[in-house]
């Protein structure tokens, strides 16, 4: 899989924009590995849209990304962010939306409301976004069948799936090619089903990823696996294609992180740094 060209003759929007809605009161981390890694990975620009005291967090390890901070409601993010992130839909733009957003225990009960309302703008708007963790979550609880028009990539692991398509773990696992395939037909848009020999689907066709180790195995790395396909999506790579890439680039940089730290010590934290080498033995294969 071809990596984006990177033209001499170019600047930050050239490599396009990611906005990435992210982070709770809880969940502090997951927004500063996914805005990392999209950066890591190649883009352009990134804005973190998040609460307050996410955006305080963040800002304070991350100076090369934008902030937009959001209304808060309780520990995430209130319905009055809409028109606030609709305002910045600009040309060039992508989004990302899901990592941590939600809460330990519980959540406000308008969260799916809110979500389900972001995805519908996305897709009226025609916004290529990835849709992650409690995004995910929060679409299953909206209870909605949403069209998403090949805009989007869905990273689903098997809970999340199951509870997508309304049906068990061991029914995903049984056949996970299948099972993401009809994620994929449901929601209209490629899917991404992580685990060993992760599934990428797009309608009938799939590929399996061969990269990866048991170093991925921790909390925080489907935050930089976001953060990797957004930074791509930006770059003009098609959703599919920046799914398989982005699977590929995240599995090699936690092999090498692996070989240098073990398979015990990697920390989701390691990877980002392991991204641009992970594109240089992408590149060599």
């Amino acid at each position: 899989m071809q990596l984006p060209l990177r033209p001499m003759d170019s600047n930050k929007f050239t490599f396009g924009n990611v906005l990435n809605i992210a982070g709770s009161f809880n969940y502090r981390g997951a927004a500063y590995l996914s805005s990392v890694s999209a950066l890591r990975v190649g883009a352009g620009y990134v804005t973190l849209a998040a609460i307050p005291p996410v955006v305080e967090s963040v800002a304070s390890q991350l100076p090369d990304a934008v902030y937009l901070p959001l209304p808060q409601n309780g520990p995430t993010l209130s319905k009055e962010a809409l028109p606030i992130v609709e305002s910045r839909l600009l040309p060039g733009t992508v989004c990302s939306l899901g990592c941590g957003i939600s809460a330990i225990g519980s959540y406000p009960e308008n969260l799916p409301e809110v979500v389900s309302a972001l995805i519908e703008i996305f897709v009226q708007k025609e916004v290529p976004f990835v849709l992650d963790a409690d995004g995910l979550n929060m679409l299953a609880q909206s209870g909605k069948a949403l069209k998403l028009k090949n805009l989007a990539v869905m990273t689903p692991h098997p809970k999340e799936l199951s509870r997508l398509l309304n049906t068990t773990v061991e029914d995903i696992q049984k056949n996970r090619i299948d099972a993401a395939r009809a994620a994929s037909k449901k929601f209209e848009t490629t899917v991404l089903l992580k685990g060993h020999r992760t599934v990428i689907a797009h309608e009938n066709d799939f590929r399996i990823n061969d990269s990866g180790c048991s170093a991925l195995a921790k909390a925080g790395s489907g935050d930089c696996l976001t953060g990797i396909i957004a930074g791509l999506l930006a770059q003009k790579m098609e959703p599919f294609d920046a799914a398989v890439l982005g699977a590929k680039i995240h599995g090699l940089a936690g092999e090498i992180a692996a070989s240098e730290l073990s398979e015990y010590g990697v920390l989701a934290s390691d990877l980002p740094r392991y991204i641009p080498r992970a594109i240089l033995q992408n590149q060599r294969l």
